[in-house]
């Protein structure tokens, strides 16, 4: 181009006045610039070092100034993980003579965890307290073991999903056994300081017991004052052969452990609801020595919660119970008994002279006991048959056992309790009236005989902790099996079934063992580790959970409205 074309700006444009305007306008848009340019550094993952500070304190001033809104101005909206709120506005103005104060403020970098109730807070989950022994709650009242917050704008999953996303919970895979014999994974807090052996303890997000299946679970450890029910050595009605402590076992570890449902939390068996619902009525235990051993337990914690423990007594006066026989206890302020009939087959023992003229001891199994009057008009009966059915005369099955005219040569034992089973199934259709009378069968509670049958040197002492590994538990019996179906396609009466069966294959650490006496000399303990007791419970112990899950059963069952 010829520079004698060049386009000349007049003098008056060019003037010192607008140079200067112009000079300030550009020095603006620069600085601008410059500014987009650092935010824009800062809320990336590429990090300036002495420049973030230096920001973070500009943006903390811009957000508390309000400045001149006529000023030139660069709009950026970064987003801030903050616990206040989820984005922050961008600084508005840029003033070139005012520079702000540089204050650094450090980021948080987890949001603050929101708990169900839509309040911030601490993110463990807490306990819900259940029923106590000061509280009474009702069958039919729907009360609830807990009570769960829940926000009503998040669906379950999306809770779930929140709280993951908060880094507040983390999940744990826990060894938990049910009827399914499954593995469940439970969500427990991330900063649990629990040693590794320690079972999980139950989070406060779990449902109603109405809906759960409260014999799918696990034991865990229990707090020193929820557990026992009774003091060790305080009740003058449990056996001899059942107070380990007084027969002086030294470790008192198997009173700690509680059931803990995976679905639920259940109540603690509330000693004076219980008798209140009990009150004019009659409860009967039927069954072996282990529904004694639950007996016994029943009526320790009952009279427990009694403050005049005077005004409960066996009406006979009688203090051992191991003879074959009716025994009923009476809690005088409540005008109610809890009574016990020893019945192990529930069919009746009986004999059959043989062709030589020899006698042959038979079981019927074709009719029920003669006790069936002690107990038929009772108000509620918990039934047991089981651990008899293991012995050498029932196991063989042969020349046992009897219908009719009949005595088998060999009968399988199976076989033999399908039968007694579907006899004692007819008798309570026929027999029990459903509008007054509510049924209870107890399942089989397992033994842990090591190195031999009961009656052949088996052993469990120094058993001191539950399995963990549900490798070692036995498969689910065959008679309960047998059992299942009877209730469930036989018979027209309602029953409660108590599936005890794998939360006592659990704990090897419950019984008795040598500790079933006190022993004079060295000896007398030595011979004793040749003649253990691995199947009964010592008390307190896992029979007081029996009773726990009795009374639970009941409140699910909303009986209170028949009786």
């Amino acid at each position: 181009m010829d520079p004698s074309k060049k386009l000349l700006f007049p003098d008056q444009f060019l003037s010192a006045r607008r140079r200067n305007i112009l000079s300030r306008f550009a020095l603006g848009i620069a600085a601008s610039l410059v500014l987009v340019t650092l935010l824009s550094l800062t809320n990336s993952s590429f990090s300036v070092p002495f420049v973030s500070p230096l920001l973070q304190g500009l943006r903390n001033s811009n957000l508390n100034n309000n400045n001149n809104p006529s000023s030139s101005s660069s709009s950026v909206s970064p987003q801030f993980n903050s616990s206040a709120s989820s984005s922050s506005p961008p600084p508005n103005q840029v003033e070139e003579k005012k520079k702000p104060e540089l204050v650094p403020v450090p980021l948080p970098d987890v949001k603050a965890p929101i708990l169900e109730s839509g309040q911030t807070g601490d993110s463990g989950p807490k306990n819900t307290s259940l029923s106590g022994e000061g509280e009474v709650s009702s069958f039919e009242s729907g009360q609830r073991s807990g009570v769960t917050v829940k926000d009503p704008s998040l669906s379950e999953d999306d809770k779930f999903s929140s709280r993951n996303d908060q880094n507040t919970l983390t999940a744990n895979a826990t060894i938990s056994v049910g009827n399914s014999s499954s593995l469940v994974s439970e969500v427990v807090p991330a900063n649990s300081s629990k040693e590794k052996n320690d079972p999980v303890e139950a989070d406060s997000s779990r449902g109603s017991y109405e809906g759960c299946d409260i014999y799918d679970g696990k034991w865990v450890r229990a707090d020193d004052e929820t557990t026992p029910y009774y003091p060790p050595g305080s009740c003058p009605y449990v056996d001899r052969d059942f107070n380990c402590q007084a027969n002086r076992r030294p470790d008192d570890g198997y009173v700690k452990w509680k059931w803990q449902p995976n679905g639920c939390d259940i109540p603690r068996l509330n000693g004076t609801d219980f008798l209140e619902k009990l009150r004019g009525k009659k409860l009967v235990f039927v069954g072996d020595s282990i529904n004694r051993n639950m007996w016994e337990s029943l009526v320790c914690i009952l009279r427990h919660s009694l403050k005049d423990k005077r005004r409960v007594y066996e009406i006979s006066g009688r203090r051992e119970f191991k003879k074959r026989g009716f025994y009923a206890f009476r809690f005088e302020d409540y005008n109610c008994t809890v009574d016990f009939v020893g019945s192990p087959f529930f069919v009746r023992e009986s004999s059959f002279r043989g062709v030589n003229g020899t006698t042959l001891e038979t079981l019927r199994l074709d009719l029920m006991d003669k006790t069936t009057s002690m107990y038929r008009d009772a108000d509620i009966l918990i039934f047991n048959t089981g651990h008899w059915w293991t012995h050498d005369k029932t196991k063989l099955g042969e020349n046992y056992y009897q219908e009719g005219n009949v005595v088998y040569p060999r009968l399988k034992v199976l076989e033999a309790y399908k039968r007694a089973i579907t006899t004692w199934a007819k008798w309570v259709d026929k027999n029990i009236d459903r509008n007054q009378t509510h049924v209870v069968f107890r399942g089989y509670s397992e033994t842990h005989f090591r190195g031999g049958p009961w009656n052949s040197g088996g052993q469990c002492h120094n058993e001191t902790e539950p399995f963990f590994n549900m490798h070692y538990l036995k498969k689910y019996p065959s008679k309960m099996k047998a059992l299942e179906y009877i209730l469930r396609d036989t018979m027209k009466t309602p029953v409660i079934y108590m599936n005890i069966s794998r939360l006592t294959d659990f704990r090897k650490d419950g019984h008795p063992s040598i500790y079933r006496t006190v022993y004079r000399t060295e000896r007398e303990k030595r011979e004793a580790v040749a003649h253990q007791d691995c199947s009964h419970w010592c008390l307190p112990g896992v029979p007081d959970t029996w009773n726990q899950l009795l009374y639970v059963s009941l409140l699910k069952a909303g009986l209170a409205s028949k009786w």
